[in-house]
């Protein structure tokens, strides 16, 4: 295996990081510092270091936030061949990884994904009611009735699913159709266009901009990068 996917696969970096890691010379094989690019290792049988931290063969946890564009499935894979959020980021790191939470094709905003099962078990379980929340574009303008359906839990499937409360405040008018702040603690199929279309204004465009505390920010669309410290620590605390 080559060294830097070796960095990449244990979470360290991305693959264009590690090599520059390697270039800087921060990287040691057997207590050497390694500056060539596609050196080959095997992890049994070479120690490899990182500012004189050891790397462990055993593959580390990995967290990474994406801000998903529209036109990609929020799945490793798909049966129909559309692009998935797996193609955003760096083929070396693909592997175990899960995307956490639903945004579906048309949607676009912030995913996790992670090779933590402990996590994704949290953030998706409806029990830990972890609070996740969308900028909606809506048809037309809702009325205060209207609102106050949605945030008091509105039937969005013929079998009578009932959505628990939700916190809904119209943040702007655009060409006469509201823009939505949504916050709901479930995550159901298609749950926020159901809900806006149960009042009678469809979703123009949605947008998840944070699960829990954490935040999307100015993180570009379609870019992903890996949790600093803190989103890390925040995360293992929910």
């Amino acid at each position: 295996m080559r060294l830097q996917k070796y960095l990449s696969q244990s979470g360290i970096a991305s693959r264009r990081k590690s090599e520059e890691l390697i270039k800087q010379g921060r990287v040691k094989v057997n207590n050497k510092v390694v500056r060539e690019m596609g050196i080959k290792i095997d992890p049994k049988l070479h120690e490899i270091k990182v500012d004189n931290k050891i790397i462990r063969t055993k593959r580390r946890k990995v967290y990474i936030k994406i801000n998903k564009p529209k036109g990609y499935i929020s799945s490793i894979s798909d049966p129909f061949n559309r692009p998935t959020v797996m193609d955003l980021i760096d083929k070396d790191l693909r592997m175990g990884l899960y995307p956490v939470g639903r945004l579906d094709y048309n949607s676009e905003g912030l995913i996790i994904l992670t090779n933590d099962g402990a996590l994704t078990y949290k953030l998706t379980h409806p029990k830990y009611e972890i609070p996740k929340t969308y900028i909606v574009e809506v048809e037309g303008i809702p009325a205060l009735d209207e609102i106050n359906r949605l945030r008091k839990g509105v039937k969005i499937d013929d079998d009578g699913i009932i959505t628990l409360p939700a916190h809904v405040n119209i943040k702007n008018i655009v060409n006469n159709n509201a823009v939505l702040e949504i916050i709901i603690r479930e995550g159901k199929k298609r749950q926020i266009r159901k809900m806006c279309e149960s009042i009678g204004h469809p979703v123009i465009s949605l947008k998840r901009t944070q699960i829990g505390e954490l935040a999307l920010g100015d993180l570009p669309l379609g870019e992903w990068r890996f949790l600093d410290e803190n989103e890390i620590q925040y995360m293992k605390g929910i």
